[in-house]
């Protein structure tokens, strides 16, 4: 089995449908070519970062224009740099 495995203090991302809406509140659907590329994705692999803070299948916000696109084996990845990480989504309870 071959798989991806980011380099130096790069963390994988596996982008996906499930971040973006196709919808307004209004109900109006929007083309994929007026969305908004999304920021957020799941963590799918993490370099040799020390102390990462994430883990893999996390889901993070990163920078908008961050990071380098490739598709591998029909899925849609993002290799961004540790750095460019700016929070990660957890689930809290409710008050």
């Amino acid at each position: 089995m071959k798989e991806l495995q980011p380099l130096n203090e790069y963390v994988l991302l596996e982008q996906g449908d499930e971040f973006t809406e196709s919808k307004t509140a209004g109900g109006i659907i929007i083309p994929d070519t007026a969305k908004e590329k999304p920021q957020i994705a799941r963590v799918t692999a993490i370099g040799n970062v020390e102390n990462p803070g994430i883990s893999v299948g996390d889901v993070v916000v990163y920078k908008k224009y961050s990071g380098t696109e490739m598709a591998y084996e029909g899925r849609k990845f993002l290799f961004v740099p540790y750095a460019d990480l700016l929070a990660k989504i957890v689930e809290t309870e409710k008050i």
